[in-house]
């Protein structure tokens, strides 16, 4: 690809959030179980014009952006400023490509139809802005009721908006440092350039309040079914001890055998997790010849399997797992490994069981030769076809 070549999504994430209630600022909140952020830069990844995301995000918010981007391949984020402006204007630096499409995090689902029709707009204008009419009646407000205006002559106004990039530019650099603009579109405007209108969507409805929130929950939920996974790993042991059972690591003279630290629990858990989006098994992500997973810590399999999911656009709910062994014995470490299980899943204890049996000294396990788990998982997801 030539350096003026392709298209980018520049999403604005350096807000404080702070009118959507207590906590994070709303782009790392997360909305069925995926920050809102993640949402947005999911759906521009999913669309096939689109070669390169940025994220601008604000001072301080490091941790918070790479907890909610997670495994996804994007470039570094660029620290934005005090004002929307000065953030779009430190995304616009490093934005490489002819046309870019500036979007507000806080707009988490983004159709592609829309931006579809945004980039059909912009092989004759120089911007374009997805709109809504208006529906209901407008007045001038104060202490009491104003004149009304004509609502056929207004649109509400939504992002992504697409640009030329070179333009774009030059509109922010001549834009007056004094003015404070509510979106990009009026800065390309006010060069006397005229940017298209494209029809909008309800999806792409700005979340600002709580029940902004709630809403979109609602929406994200809608037409999600219920699907279900079975995982089942087995170990002989080997080597020396600790056993390494759900991420903890229990007393015993014996190891179990394995490439990775064999922990037969997580193993069982991410292969039901998988089964359950229909995305494999764990030998297909960690291949046991592949010398980077020697030793490794099977967490990272378990959150591989939950980020998978949670890309796209699934819930886990509940994780039962049952452990089968003579020895160690499970209960005194049952409550240790539920904890750790919720805390890689980033789910409530209560939706984790953890249980243990005996195979009454019958076969592998009771012979005390290894340790044997099966996990079932349930996740929610579109169902996709």
């Amino acid at each position: 690809m030539t350096p003026n070549s392709g298209i980018t999504a520049l999403i604005v994430a350096a807000g404080s959030g702070s009118r959507a209630g207590e906590g994070a600022p709303k782009q790392y909140r997360t909305i069925g179980g995926k920050a809102v952020l993640a949402h947005a830069v999911d759906a521009f990844s999913a669309h096939p014009a689109i070669d390169h995301i940025q994220v601008v995000i604000g001072p301080g918010q490091d941790e918070l952006y790479h907890d909610a981007i997670g495994e996804r391949p994007l470039p570094p984020p660029v620290t934005g400023g005090a004002t929307r402006r000065a953030s779009v204007l430190a995304g616009l630096q490093v934005v490489h490509g002819r046309k870019v499409l500036i979007h507000d995090a806080a707009r988490p689902f983004v159709p592609g139809t829309v931006i579809d029709r945004l980039l059909r707009a912009l092989d004759t204008h120089q911007g374009a802005v997805p709109v809504l009419p208006l529906v209901d009646t407008v007045a001038y407000g104060g202490a009491q009721l104003g004149d009304t205006a004509d609502r056929s002559a207004l649109v509400r106004v939504q992002t992504p908006q697409a640009f030329l990039s070179d333009v774009i530019r030059e509109a922010h650099a001549r834009w007056p440092d004094a003015i404070e603009a509510t979106d990009d579109a009026q800065i390309l405007r006010a060069i006397g350039a005229e940017v298209a209108l494209v029809d909008g969507d309800k999806a792409l409805e700005k979340l600002t309040y709580e029940a902004d929130f709630a809403a979109a929950a609602r929406r994200l939920e809608a037409g999600m079914i219920t699907r279900t996974g079975l995982g089942f790993d087995v170990h002989a042991f080997g080597g020396e001890g600790p056993v390494w059972l759900g991420g903890v690591a229990i007393p015993h003279p014996r190891g179990l055998a394995g490439h990775s630290d064999a922990d037969v629990a997580l193993h069982a858990l991410t292969d039901a997790l998988l089964g359950a989006a229909a995305l494999g098994d764990i030998g297909d992500h960690f291949p046991p010849s592949d010398p980077q997973w020697r030793g490794a810590p099977s967490r990272l399999f378990l959150e591989h399997a939950a980020a998978l999911i949670a890309t796209r656009g699934g819930l886990i709910d509940h994780a039962d797992l049952t452990i089968i062994c003579e020895a160690p014995k499970i209960g005194p470490y049952r409550d240790s490994i539920r904890a750790s299980i919720a805390a890689l899943l980033r789910l409530p204890d209560a939706r984790i069981s953890v249980k243990a049996t005996t195979t009454e000294r019958l076969g592998f396990t009771g012979r005390a030769e290894g340790i044997a788990a099966q996990a079932v998982a349930t996740i929610r997801m579109k169902d996709f076809e």
